[in-house]
């Protein structure tokens, strides 16, 4: 990608510097994966072509990849220069780099994350297990890190941090809210629609809202962070789309790089995905708040000790 990098709002969106798309493994598709849900239909189907088979698209010449596609060349030029690249050589060039980068990492095995009815328990726990490590790589690969350390800045200096998520997000909120309860943040997750409303709406300027949606797209979560954004609060969106609806609600967008396929809505890769972004922003306002983080740990830690079981109680 040419040029410098934009606001941080622009790199969130999937416009990484050159280093970024070079330094990290299928980060191509990750970004065509984030930005599929804001493009036009015909400019789509060429994305998800890329994102089934990006070494299939690397050895494919422009017309094969527009017939394939049911769509024309300039609709694949103009995908490209969607994406950040100056045309379709550069993006073939790119996959392939990239898929030998991976299959490299993978020690030659190519492991795909659908799941069939043929397959066995054995190849369910590979594929499985596969997935959720690319979930948590690449969304460490891509996790824009001047973006998560204004998102700390503005936890830091909060009076109070409401979580909005609902469905599978709704536990990473829980976690997100547990974390910071126990070193001493006020913090409050909310997952019931109304309840998200009525909170947001006693939020002020010192106060931060988080929204977590995969999709990016969940009304409920989306109201929410517009509730609060109009009482002044910082509002911070974590999603999978960066240029999905809720990005527009949202001061600070954290995202994920997650790929889920035959059993979506389980919601396994994203809701890893979510835990790790949810874990380095605790970590990094843990680490800002040392001393009483410290003193926090240990006292919750006394307090809950002896609520285990005495090893003079257990069965014989």
């Amino acid at each position: 990608m040419t040029g410098e990098p934009g606001s941080p709002r622009d790199q969130a969106a999937g416009q990484a510097p050159e280093r970024d798309r070079d330094s990290t493994p299928l980060s191509t598709v990750v970004r065509v994966r984030s930005l599929l849900p804001s493009l036009p239909p015909a400019e789509r189907r060429v994305a998800q072509r890329v994102i089934d088979d990006p070494e299939g698209v690397a050895n494919s010449t422009i017309t094969e990849l527009a017939q394939t596609c049911g769509t024309s060349e300039t609709t694949v030029i103009r995908f490209c220069r969607a994406i950040g690249f100056h045309g379709y050589p550069e993006l073939r060039l790119t996959l392939a780099t990239e898929a030998g980068r991976a299959q490299s990492a993978a020690g030659g095995r190519v492991i795909g994350s659908d799941i069939s009815p043929d397959d066995s328990l054995e190849q369910i726990v590979e594929k499985v297990t596969f997935a959720d490590a690319r979930a948590v790589e690449e969304t460490a690969s891509q996790l824009d890190i001047k973006m998560l350390e204004q998102v700390v800045d503005a936890v830091v200096a909060a009076d109070r941090v409401d979580v909005y998520g609902v469905g599978a997000s709704a536990f990473v909120a829980a976690d997100f809210q547990q974390k910071l309860h126990r070193i001493g943040r006020i913090c409050s997750a909310w997952a019931d629609a109304h309840i998200m409303l009525t909170s947001a709406a006693v939020l002020g300027p010192t106060s931060v809202a988080i929204g977590i949606s995969h999709t990016g797209s969940t009304v409920e979560t989306i109201d929410a962070l517009e509730v609060a954004k109009s009482r002044g609060a910082k509002t911070v969106a974590l999603t999978n789309f960066p240029k999905s609806p809720i990005a527009e609600m949202a001061d600070l967008i954290l995202t994920t790089a997650a790929r889920e396929t035959t059993f979506r809505s389980g919601a396994t890769a994203s809701r890893l995905a979510q835990l790790t972004v949810v874990d380095c922003l605790f970590v990094g306002v843990a680490q800002r708040t040392y001393g009483p983080t410290r003193k926090a740990l240990e006292a919750t830690f006394e307090a809950v000790r002896g609520r285990t079981v005495r090893p003079d109680r257990r069965r014989r």
